[in-house]
């Protein structure tokens, strides 16, 4: 059974970084791509970043490009987003999905609709 657990949100100042994990079980990772999405209350789920299972290959939403990383430790099966620069614009709930098993060379992408796994959201808040 696939599992996602998200851990690392919390209250931040502007200006400030967190990471976000991502902690995989039931399935091999590297067989799968994860997706980074977050919703704030009254707006639609929006996909920030997702990394490929096999080629690593990562991609981000104009939103965050610049400000937040997204990592994968295989060996942890775990993936991370780094986000630096938070503004009260970030503050959102942040899941992390699942989107796979996929072929060799498939790249992920922000469409939530493709991922069919998801944990329980990690809340972050950027407030003064």
């Amino acid at each position: 059974q696939l599992q996602l657990v998200e851990s690392g949100g919390g209250l931040v100042q502007p200006g400030g970084s967190l990471r976000l994990s991502c902690a995989a079980s039931g399935f091999t990772l590297d067989r799968y791509a994860i997706g980074w999405f977050r919703q704030a209350p009254g707006k639609e789920r929006e996909g920030v970043s997702c990394i490929s299972g096999r080629t690593n290959t990562s991609k981000y939403a104009d939103s965050v490009k610049g400000r937040f990383t997204i990592s994968r430790d295989s060996a942890k099966s775990t993936v991370y987003l780094q986000i630096d620069s938070l503004t009260p614009g970030d503050t959102a709930v942040y899941y992390c999905a699942a989107d796979g098993p996929l072929g060799l060379y498939s790249l992920c992408v922000l469409d939530y609709n493709e991922y069919n796994a998801w944990g329980q959201g990690t809340q972050v808040t950027v407030s003064s």
